[in-house]
């Protein structure tokens, strides 16, 4: 595999670069003095805030984009060796490595590299360790996967001392990295179109484990099943997240405020250690938080940089992201996309003030859609009305036989009200005739149904 020399800065293609990682890398690169360029398929925030920083930005993905001045070609794993632009790089004899590849690379350059994984909750709790860093004075450099405003987007370049990004299992990218800490949060079946099943994941997490060096930590939630096959025979240290109030780190005396945010006393093994305010709702959050504690801690942090952090943060886009109010209806967005999400992100919506919880769910790929279907519909259920979007692709083109129409279904069968909708236009128009003051309405998932909350306010 092509190693970069990072003090040799040279001129660097993305094919893909609009992704929230591949532009993060991007910047990274471009504050290091490398000359960036890169292809999309359209224009977006992110794509437009690279072109600001100076990248050259194409869009649409055409052979001639790779110029003979590119000296090394990055692609996502959506991109497959047809690509134009992956063949003609392949043609020219550039240089090609992945986006994971170019991330692990980055990792080795850092005297600390801590690498967030697990099936849900990476943007979460990787925001809230950068909270806790910035909040203790460090400068840490972090990529991570949403836009958190207290760092002013996906992206911050600090120091060479501590590096924080996301780990995401799919494809196993996440084996090409070098972490000196991890954190695996919890680990459900999920990216079924890659993994057989869940013991794969389990088996493909037990080899990200495997990546730390003896003097390594790892941080894990003690309530993952058999979490004996995760850690048994490692060398690196290990310490656990409790659901309860033993373990290394657990949690007691939970409460939530009107809002639903939570507070609670963090215990280290059995012993109180400090009360923490969170500045976002759900229980979920709150073993997101305890992960952070862990991992902050072990990184130098007090507990009161901790409090600090954690109160402050109050989420990033798309995590119970409140995006206003209109005729007395507050509009709430989420990505979740997957059960376990779905159902932590309602739970959350309960301890939030409202008449009647409204989720418009629009699902994510075909593949997870079939995959699914009776525990998307199991975790809906706890809304009172329930709208469905059609199906959001992504990287898929085969249907596989299955629709939004297969949860309504399922749906119907437990007595969910539950309405589906070809078109945004036509769920809008329902929402507008049949929502009331006092309700609370979560447009959900990882595609682009975001646009109906924001259709609704005006925006």
């Amino acid at each position: 595999m092509y190693q970069i020399d990072f003090g040799k800065p040279m001129p660097v293609h993305f094919i893909g670069i609009g992704g929230i990682s591949m532009s993060g890398l991007a910047e990274i690169l471009m504050r290091e003095g490398f000359l960036v360029s890169g292809s999309d398929t359209g224009r977006t925030a992110l794509t437009e805030h690279l072109e600001s920083c100076g990248a050259k930005i194409y869009y649409g993905q055409r052979a001639e984009n790779i110029g003979e001045e590119v000296r090394l070609a990055v692609y996502t794993a959506a991109v497959h060796p047809d690509n134009p632009e992956y063949a003609e790089a392949v043609r020219r004899q550039t240089p090609i490595i992945s986006r994971a590849q170019l991330l692990g690379q980055m990792m080795k350059n850092y005297g600390h590299a801590l690498a967030i994984a697990g099936t849900h909750g990476k943007t979460t709790t990787t925001s809230m360790i950068t909270e806790i860093l910035l909040a203790e004075g460090l400068d840490p450099t972090v990529s991570v996967g949403g836009i958190l405003h207290s760092i002013g987007g996906n992206i911050r370049v600090g120091g060479q001392e501590l590096f924080v990004t996301e780990a995401c299992e799919y494809t196993n990218s996440f084996l090409e990295f070098y972490p000196t800490m991890e954190v695996i949060l919890n680990i459900e079946a999920d990216h079924l179109d890659f993994f057989k099943d869940l013991e794969d994941i389990r088996r493909s997490f037990r080899r990200f484990a495997e990546k730390l060096p003896e003097d390594g930590l790892l941080v894990m939630d003690g309530n993952i099943a058999s979490p004996e096959d995760i850690t048994d025979g490692l060398k690196c240290r290990v310490v656990t997240v409790s659901h309860g109030a033993d373990g290394d780190y657990g949690v007691a005396d939970l409460a939530y405020d009107e809002e639903g945010r939570p507070s609670f006393t963090v215990m280290k093994k059995g012993i109180p250690s400090g009360r923490i305010c969170l500045g976002v709702p759900g229980e979920h959050n709150v073993y997101n938080a305890l992960a952070a504690v862990a991992a902050a801690e072990a990184l130098g942090a007090g507990m009161e940089g901790i409090r600090r952090g954690l109160e402050g943060f109050t989420g990033t886009e798309r995590r119970f992201e409140k995006k206003g109010e209109v005729g007395g209806v507050t509009i709430v967005d989420d990505y979740a996309h997957h059960p376990q999400e779905i159902a932590a992100t309602l739970a959350a919506a309960k301890h939030f003030p409202h008449k009647k919880l409204w989720c418009v769910f629009q699902p994510h790929t075909y593949s997870r859609t079939k995959a699914f279907l009776d525990d998307f519909a199991a975790a809906l259920a706890a809304a009172d009305e329930v709208v469905l979007a059609p199906v959001y692709p992504a990287r898929e083109t085969d249907t596989l036989g299955v629709s939004s129409q297969d949860i309504a279904i399922r749906l119907e069968k437990e007595g969910i009200p539950v309405s589906c909708f070809p078109t945004f236009d036509e769920i809008e128009t329902f929402l507008l005739k049949n929502c009331s003051p006092g309700d609370l309405l979560i447009t959900m998932g990882a595609g682009d149904i975001v646009k109906v909350g924001e259709k609704l306010l005006g925006d």
